[in-house]
């Protein structure tokens, strides 16, 4: 692992990603204390397929509906009444 320093990373930034895409281990830091990690970029990103899931969530009646007095209470309507 190599810890280069935030000046000498400014400076050299060109060789810095040659050298990572090399497969070389880059590590930015501040007075000699390591900040961050320098890799490259992953294009093989996992898309969102839609669908995957269906059949094993089930959404109970009444799911949606919000109870009166959380909707006084976001409204700002504080008061409780007792029963």
């Amino acid at each position: 692992m190599q810890i280069i320093n935030i000046h000498e990373a400014k400076t050299h930034l060109s060789r810095l990603i040659r050298d990572v895409l090399a497969g070389k281990e880059i590590v930015i830091g501040k007075a000699g204390k390591p900040l961050v990690r320098l890799i490259p970029y992953n294009h093989n990103i996992n898309h969102r397929k839609p669908g995957r899931l269906k059949g094993k969530i089930k959404i109970y009646p009444g799911f949606d509906e919000t109870p009166e007095h959380i909707i006084k209470t976001f409204e700002g309507n504080n008061e409780t009444t007792s029963t």
